[in-house]
């Protein structure tokens, strides 16, 4: 008869690594569940075995597989999963041939992608988990599918799976579907999947769809994402179905009515009018008057009489404002909109408030190379020319009388109401001396004067009467001058005659070294002087004098 050491000794024969036997839960750890499988020694099996480690109860029995007989504390270590692997193996090879589907659950989170419990261990890598690979993984851990066998490995025991195919198989027989029952004019539902410059890709169920940016809203929009947002649920109007390239046109507009039907009734022309000024360019203002209809202020309709560079200069995008409807143009669906409107023209009442011949007041405003701007009243000013500046002064620049900011009185001569202008005058204050130059000065006057200007060619000199005389450069001395500047100063005082007047130019000659001649002296320099043609100019006086020179030179 056996002892029971012998039994023992020769049931432990029965047992091997590698061998797969019966086990009883006789514990349940944090870290591991202690199994009896008829051997001397307890079994050990990892928690992480378990899909629900709180779910194992003692008395539950399953198959596993002998790893080691013993390790360091004497205990038997077994594995719950290599049983079911083994076990499973063939089985997994019968059913999932490559391309076949298996239900599975979501391991762990591994290098590259996530290990599946489908019987036995089974690698899914991250690019075949969806069409887009999620970015969290971890997420995914816990939940169950039904993936396609792409690779088995006999050799080394593994399996590659792939979800992604399944779902575009699926996504694909959904599109297929959807192009042969879909009808322009049907309302889907659909996902905003992605957003683009030009519009948004709207998934349909299995079959994306384009939205363009033009079919979003009857209005202005800057960029898709002003209006939507990836992930988005909205109904959208199929507008196009082409089956052979599989393509959907989309529309988000359309199922409201177009504001543009009835725009004339809306908005008659004249009538004033509230809206947000939505965009500001530099020609104008678009002004917002409902979703889906914007007018145009021009920068030219902002203001009657002010300058304006730049609507922004006036405008703020955002505000309210109102304005007036000037013309509507429905099939370019264009609003013309004028905001100076709003305000009496202040030029149909120009020729009311400044009659020509009218003396009027104000400030100097602007100073051109052309003239003056005299302000009459804000936004509303009048041009001083330089030629009616003064009666008898060349006139080259405004700067020469007015500065900035002046008070000054002129006379209104003319308005143009079509091009907005108003001219002015300040000479026109007073009479024109040269209706009566023949009781002022004669030829041989003896004159004293101020140096007012210094030219290459002469000196000018003013006189009563504010009448300028010209000193040519020959007739300042008997002597030859190269310079004018060497013998006469701005400002200098200086006494000369007169030796020539024209009345069709408005010029005075005068000479300097004429005024000791005596009569007989004149009388001959007279003779020259009207030898020359009327309206020449003074300058020419200079070869008229030095023919006198010359005579006088015969004679002596």
């Amino acid at each position: 008869m056996l002892t029971m050491e012998e039994a023992l000794a020769q049931s432990d024969l029965s047992f091997a690594e590698g061998e797969i036997v019966k086990g009883n839960v006789i514990e349940v750890r944090n870290k591991e569940v202690l199994v009896d499988i008829g051997y001397k020694s307890e079994g050990s099996i990892p928690a992480n075995e378990f899909d629900e480690i709180k779910e194992v109860v003692v008395g539950d029995s399953f198959d596993v597989l002998i790893e080691r007989l013993e390790d360091k504390d004497g205990m038997v270590v077994l594995s719950k999963e290599r049983a079911e692997f083994r076990q499973n193996w063939d089985k997994i090879l019968t059913i999932c041939n490559e391309g076949g589907t298996v239900n599975g659950r979501v391991k762990s989170v591994v290098k590259g992608g996530l290990m599946v419990n489908i019987g036995v261990e089974a690698f899914l890598p991250a690019s075949q988990v969806d069409v887009v690979p999620p970015k969290n993984l971890n997420a995914l851990v816990g939940e169950s599918y039904e993936f396609k066998v792409v690779k088995i490995n006999m050799e080394r025991q593994n399996i590659v799976l792939s979800r992604r195919e399944l779902i575009e198989q699926e996504r694909a027989e959904r599109r297929s579907a959807l192009l042969e029952e879909m009808m322009p004019g049907d309302i889907r539902k659909g996902t905003v999947k992605n957003i683009t410059d030009f519009g948004a890709f709207i998934d349909l169920n299995g079959l994306d769809g384009l939205l363009h940016i033009t079919d979003m809203s009857w209005g202005r929009i800057g960029h898709p994402s002003e209006l939507l947002k990836v992930g988005e649920e909205l109904d959208v109007v199929v507008l196009d179905v082409n089956k052979d390239k599989e393509r959907v046109s989309l529309g988000l507009k359309q199922k409201l009515a177009n504001p543009w039907e009835s725009i004339e009734e809306k908005y008659p022309v004249g009538e004033k009018v509230k809206g947000k000024v939505v965009n500001l360019v530099p020609y104008g203002a678009f002004i917002e008057l409902e979703p889906g209809v914007e007018g145009l202020v021009h920068v030219t309709e902002l203001s009657w009489t002010k300058r304006i560079a730049k609507p922004s200069d006036v405008l703020k995008q955002g505000t309210e404002v109102e304005a007036v409807v000037l013309a509507i143009n429905r099939d370019e669906q264009k609003v013309s909109l004028g905001i100076r409107q709003l305000e009496t023209n202040p030029w149909d009442l120009a020729m009311e408030k400044y009659p020509p011949g009218n003396k009027v007041s104000g400030k100097i405003r602007n100073l051109t190379s052309y003239g003056a701007f005299m302000e009459l009243e804000e936004g509303l000013d009048g041009m001083i020319h330089v030629s009616d500046i003064s009666w008898t002064r060349k006139i080259n620049h405004p700067s020469e009388v007015f500065g900035k900011g002046d008070e000054i009185s002129a006379v209104v001569l003319e308005i143009d109401k079509a091009n907005q202008r108003i001219s002015l005058g300040v000479k026109q204050l007073s009479d024109d001396p040269w209706d009566e130059i023949d009781t002022l000065y004669k030829v041989g006057d003896l004159v004293s004067g101020k140096v007012t200007k210094l030219a290459s060619f002469g000196a000018f000199v003013g006189m009563e009467h504010d009448i300028d005389g010209l000193v040519h450069i020959s007739q300042i001395s008997e002597e030859r001058v190269d310079k004018i500047k060497n013998v006469l100063k701005v400002g200098e005082d200086v006494t000369a005659r007169v030796i020539k007047i024209d009345r069709g130019e408005r010029r005075i000659g005068l000479s300097i070294k004429a005024a000791n001649y005596t009569s007989e002296q004149l009388a001959e320099e007279q003779k020259a002087l009207d030898a020359l043609k009327p309206g020449e100019d003074l300058v020419a006086l200079q070869f008229a004098f030095e023919g006198v020179e010359g005579k006088e030179e015969e004679t002596n």
